[in-house]
């Protein structure tokens, strides 16, 4: 009966994984509670997997990885490239390059982060479409992950699951000769022809992918005779129902930039306003004011602080995803006027503030040049090409890089294992203030952490119910009628596809004792089996939902759904087919 139990709780879980409507922390939270209600789990028991050591390392490792990416080393090398005058091929094999080997000592994410707004940079000054080299570094910072232990979460679960099998964890470089064999073979295919694969994606009417949002904002001026004399901002809301913006108020020489709900206005007010034409004209028609001249309207302004737009994708862990700019008050909170949204390569420009933000959606924002940095941070939102390359901030390289080798070098040497290591280059980062005490906690990705604390029991469950069995033994029902490697490829490809349309760590986690399954049940050598898990569990590349690397990139490069397919189902074959083979040769069975 439990082995049927925790079949019909895995069932659920990939169906809400798949569904997507639930994010995947909740998700493995439901399981857990499940397993405890049914008793699989002991209830004193049942927050266990958050004192694993894989939760531990995850966590400091992504510590660690945003004092790499605030240490100014990626400005560095992006400043060297953007100095020299390199032929396409060239920029994409450097991005591909840069970023897969920053992914194999940091969050991949971060990596691909970093390294987004250079590519556009790039793409904007060559005059290719950012559709060209987006998609491509987001699958090589996937690739370059599986090349150390502390790559990708997926690799540090299954040195775990090793360790209860065998006692032994696999070591820091035990990952990199098939991974780097992997990254080789993918960034060839890539660079030499691959690219060709994704399309040339770029917003309807404009040939620079920006936003071309100039004619929906204009300023309008309250007359003697207007509706909006001393009535408060939100009074416009009512008016429009909510179809028109206002982006700032002039008043004489002062300029009130977002201003609150509660805003008076006076006779002579200018008032900045966005919307679409229409609603812009019913508006004016409605309160009874006047269109003004920009020009005359700017000169009207004196000591107001330089108003810029940027444009910015909003990130897997910003906290602004699920809510509106209405019900945040956007405008108050960060100091912004959210202006459009780009989803998908579709603007949505009408009752915009009415739009719940989603990962990957591309916002145009208008702010005070001197805070919009500070508010992109706090919004959890990763600036694009606009706004260049950050080269303002003090360096650290060789101190970050200097505690990333010490914690590695006592990882080498036995002194310390991994989660101890990293932990205490997580503190001398702090210590020596690479970044500030504040972004310690907002540096760990905490969905990912709940997934792995909350998921880890199902995964155990998996192995005492003899659900695991069962699993294995029905693959082991072809050894009579195919050769090992063959359920190896099967175990690769299972694994693979389970990737592109769940979480990788729950991937791996579901995975990993049916793999034991299978070796245990042919009696050799499981260590191929878990490698295959793990290169399997970081080989998403068939959706934009796989990974949020992939997420990621889907709106600065403005790409369809069934794009990925296009460079990445030949990418998952051609892994498979060479892939078996290398890890057979470094890891017999």
């Amino acid at each position: 009966m439990e082995k049927e139990i925790v079949f019909g709780i895995l069932l659920l879980a990939l169906g809400l994984f798949a569904w997507g409507k639930i994010r995947y922390d909740l998700v493995a939270l439901i399981c857990l509670l499940l397993l405890v209600l049914t008793g699989l789990v002991p209830a004193e028991e049942s927050f266990v997997g958050f004192s694993h050591p894989a939760v531990i390392t995850v966590a400091m490792i992504l510590v660690v990885s945003h004092g790499l990416s605030r240490s100014g080393l990626i400005e560095w090398i992006a400043k060297w490239m953007m100095e020299k005058e390199l032929s396409f091929g060239l920029q994409l094999a450097a991005l591909c390059l840069m970023v897969s080997m920053a992914s194999a000592f940091m969050n991949n994410v971060g990596a691909l982060a970093m390294t987004i707004p250079l590519a556009i940079h790039i793409a904007n000054k060559s005059g290719h479409s950012p559709s060209s080299y987006l998609m491509p570094i987001a699958f090589a910072s996937l690739l370059g992950g599986m090349t150390t232990l502390i790559g990708t979460p997926p690799n540090i679960i299954i040195s775990t699951f090793r360790s209860s099998h065998s006692g032994a964890d696999f070591a820091m470089f035990d990952f990199t000769p098939v991974g780097i064999g992997l990254t080789l073979i993918g960034l060839l295919f890539i660079v030499l022809g691959g690219w060709r694969l994704v399309p040339r994606r770029l917003p309807k009417g404009d040939e620079n992918g920006k936003f071309n949002i100039e004619e929906y904002i204009t300023e309008v001026v309250v007359s003697e005779d207007s509706k909006l004399i001393d009535e408060p901002r939100s009074a416009i809301m009512k008016i429009t129902e909510g179809n028109i913006q206002v982006l700032n108020i002039i008043r004489g020489s002062q300029m009130t930039f977002a201003p609150s709900k509660q805003f008076i206005f006076k006779e002579k007010d200018i008032i900045t306003i966005q919307g679409d034409p229409s609603d812009i004209k019913e508006f004016i028609d409605s309160s009874k004011t006047k269109l003004v001249g920009k020009e005359k309207a700017a000169k009207k302004i004196k000591d107001a602080g330089e108003i810029v737009m940027a444009e910015a994708v909003v990130m897997g862990n910003s906290k602004i995803i699920g809510r509106t700019a209405a019900n945040m008050n956007l405008s108050y909170r960060y100091g912004v006027n959210l202006l459009a949204i780009s989803r998908r390569n579709q603007k949505i420009r009408k009752r915009i503030d009415q739009v719940a933000f989603k990962e990957g959606d591309v916002l145009l924002l208008q702010g005070e040049s001197e805070k919009i940095d500070e508010a992109l941070d706090n919004m959890g939102c990763l600036p694009l090409a606009d706004r260049g390359i950050n080269l303002g901030e003090p360096k650290k390289i060789l101190l970050s890089l200097g505690i990333f080798a010490f914690s590695l070098l006592l990882i080498l040497f036995g002194v310390l294992p991994v989660e101890l290591a990293f932990t205490l280059a997580a503190v001398l980062i702090v210590l020596f203030k690479i970044f500030p005490l504040r972004e310690l906690y907002t540096a760990i990705d905490w969905p990912v952490i709940v997934l792995l604390g909350a998921f880890l029991p199902l995964g155990t469950a998996l192995e005492t119910s003899g659900a695991a069995s069962w699993i294995s033994e029905q693959i082991l029902h072809l050894q009579d009628n195919v050769p090992h490697w063959f359920l190896l490829g099967l175990i690769l490809v299972i694994t693979m596809f389970l990737s592109d349309i769940i979480n990788n760590a729950a991937t791996v986690v579901l995975m990993a004792p049916i793999a034991l399954g299978v070796a245990n049940g042919l009696g050799v050598n499981s260590d191929p089996f878990l490698m295959a898990v793990a290169v399997g569990g970081s080989c998403a590349f068939l959706t934009p939902i796989g990974h949020q690397s992939n997420a990621l990139v889907m709106g600065p490069g403005g790409y369809a759904f069934t794009d990925y397919l296009r460079l990445g189902a030949p990418l998952e074959v051609l892994i498979v087919l060479l892939g078996t083979p290398l890890i057979l040769f470094f890891w017999p069975l």
